[in-house]
């Protein structure tokens, strides 16, 4: 695992280690942020299950004004620290140690971020608990791009979204897809 573009190309990164780790690969990465190119710099960036902070790094590194990092393992903060430290990326970082949902809460109020991006574990519903609390919330406004990563198979449509979020966007992959969504603006 690497940072792909930007300040910090070609560091490689520390990875979790075990059975349930699923670390995106360098050529799922690229693609994202090629879609998402035009909105990192100087975007404030929410990266959800953030897991070794792969992704949240990448936006550091292409020109995110900041990123904050949520992650319940202690072990994978420890991380994420260690991978924004090596990186010289941490200055403009802030990790939350705790569940995404008490997370979510706890950063209602201080405004919208430009992007973010949630990779829940697969098959359990975790995307649409926490798309439903963020409907709740001023993390997102309608300028927000929120990425949903998702297994092919947990088959997240247009009728099973949230109330107040679109669908923009459906990026498939070999075995998982990108969901692109926006909140829908006030009429």
């Amino acid at each position: 695992m690497r940072v792909i573009a930007g300040k910090a190309r070609s560091m490689p990164l520390k990875a979790l280690k075990g059975p349930s780790v699923r670390p995106t690969t360098d050529r799922i990465k690229e693609t994202l942020f090629n879609i998402l190119m035009p909105d990192i710099p100087g975007s404030r960036f929410l990266d959800l299950f953030a897991g070794a902070g792969a992704i949240g790094i990448e936006a550091l590194s292409r020109g995110a004004e900041e990123a904050w990092f949520v992650e319940k393992s202690k072990e994978a903060c420890g991380i994420i620290r260690a991978n924004l430290d090596f990186t010289k990326l941490g200055e403009c970082a802030h990790i939350l140690t705790r569940d995404v949902s008490d997370a979510v809460l706890e950063l209602n109020g201080k405004g919208a971020f430009d992007v973010i991006f949630m990779d829940p574990p697969y098959g359990n519903g975790y995307g649409q608990q926490i798309l439903s609390l963020l409907s709740r919330t001023d993390l997102a406004d309608e300028y927000t791009i929120i990425v949903l990563e998702e297994d092919l198979s947990d088959d997240l449509n247009e009728g099973d979204v949230i109330s107040g979020f679109e669908i923009t966007r459906i990026k498939k992959y070999r075995s998982n897809r990108h969901i692109f969504l926006k909140r829908k603006a006030d009429k």
